[in-house]
């Protein structure tokens, strides 16, 4: 990554759907506010908001971290929780082990992970017992 303009660490909570969404509506904020365009917004805006749910629903919490540089928007999540036992799995559109609680509430339909590997130039995703890590790199310039 080159120089870089801007750094932050959004706590994320198990099963806090009251806050669910509100740091992946700062990262679009400050997006908008260092003058990213606005496709590649959309794209950084979809990455956070399903990576932040699947922390709330899969994890027992962790952070999402904000990084941009002229080159790149970085978004990465580390949580803790069970790990993912099958990626690529986990990778099939409709694929989720959400519970049926989770469900009703109109999240867990399995679209989290393909929807950020969708919207990223680049995705990475390190599970193991014990947490797991996934990098999001959205190119910029």
């Amino acid at each position: 990554m080159s120089e870089l303009l801007y750094r932050e660490v959004y706590p994320v909570e198990k099963d806090d759907f009251v806050r669910a969404g509100e740091a992946s509506a700062k990262i679009k904020r400050v997006l908008k506010q260092l003058g990213v365009d606005s496709d590649k917004i959309r794209h950084a805006s979809v990455v956070a908001y399903e990576c932040e749910i699947n922390l709330i629903i899969h994890s027992l919490g962790g952070t999402m971290c904000l990084e941009v540089s002229p080159a790149e928007i970085v978004i990465t999540s580390n949580d803790r929780g069970p790990g993912i036992k099958d990626i690529s799995l986990a990778m099939k559109e409709g694929w989720s082990t959400a519970s049926d609680s989770i469900r009703e509430m109109g999240f867990g339909a399995g679209m989290g992970l393909p929807n950020m590997k969708r919207h990223s130039d680049s995705f990475t995703i390190e599970s193991a017992p014990g947490g797991t890590t996934i990098v999001m790199r959205i190119n910029i310039a």
